[in-house]
């Protein structure tokens, strides 16, 4: 998955304005404009295009981090140079402070089901022998399960699909 995508999928699932955006990126003392974020939300035909890179996506992450969850005491995490999906992975879990099972049942929820011990070789160390490479696949399920968990419904029509209305029986029912 590109950086472009994955932003664009936590932008739709937490409904992310452009002033949220750049709110999240000051959090991590990293000043963007408004035409940044829109140019790196485009898709790649469209001319004004930007790649997201692996810096801006891991100082966007920390971010996030901090937006969750407040601001460690310290020295703050420094962005990484390069990204893998087991990073974008392991940033989201701890932005969203979530446990294995609730990553599993958010999974489950995009219809992909994987074991605990599946899921914890992607949040080992490159070194450790029972490591394992996330592939785009398992990232990809993972944010289609958290659009379903947080991603609220915009409008009365999304609301009304989630809760049907008791239909009167009519004249002709009978």
């Amino acid at each position: 998955m590109t950086n472009n995508d994955i932003l664009r999928r936590l932008r739709y699932a937490f409904d992310f304005s452009d002033t949220k955006m750049i709110a999240i990126f000051r959090l991590a003392e990293k000043q963007v404009t408004r035409a940044e974020i829109s140019n790196w939300l485009k898709k790649e035909e469209d001319t004004d295009f930007k790649k997201f890179h692996d810096v801006e996506m891991a100082t966007f992450l920390n971010g996030f981090i901090i937006s969750r969850r407040g601001k460690k005491e310290g020295d703050q995490p420094k962005p990484e140079k390069r990204l893998s999906n087991n990073i974008v992975f392991k940033k989201l879990k701890i932005a969203l402070n979530l446990k294995s099972n609730e990553i599993l049942e958010i999974l489950e929820s995009a219809d992909f089901v994987m074991s605990e011990h599946e899921l914890s070789s992607f949040f080992r160390k490159p070194t450790n022998s029972h490591y394992r490479e996330c592939k785009d696949q398992i990232l990809r399920n993972f944010l289609k399960g958290v659009q379903i968990k947080y991603r609220k419904p915009s409008n009365e029509s999304d609301q009304a699909a989630e809760e049907p209305k008791a239909v009167k029986p009519s004249v002709w029912d009978k």
